[in-house]
């Protein structure tokens, strides 16, 4: 889920060939309410973006794994291990 305009992730979505679709919340109303917008700091300087997390949803509909500040390197292993329990 991206914070960026619905054209600008459709732009990168085609550049990329994802296999599957992007979200986008302008609003920032979703990231909020999954505790994925927050106050960052960068060089000294405080701003709110998006805080880099991850939800493995399974097929029943239900949150299967939640990794909130991950860096996207780990993401992949982490979402593997709490879902197959194999790294």
């Amino acid at each position: 889920m991206s914070p960026d305009p619905v054209a600008k992730l459709k732009k990168w979505h085609d550049k990329e060939a994802f296999g599957y679709d992007l979200l986008a919340d302008e609003a920032h109303e979703v990231l909020q309410a999954y505790g994925a917008w927050g106050e960052k700091s960068m060089y000294g300087k405080k701003f709110f973006g998006v805080v880099r997390s991850h939800w493995v949803i399974g097929p029943d509909g239900r949150i299967v794994d939640e990794q909130l500040k991950i860096s996207p390197a780990d993401s992949v292993a982490k979402a593997t291990v709490s879902v197959l329990g194999k790294e």
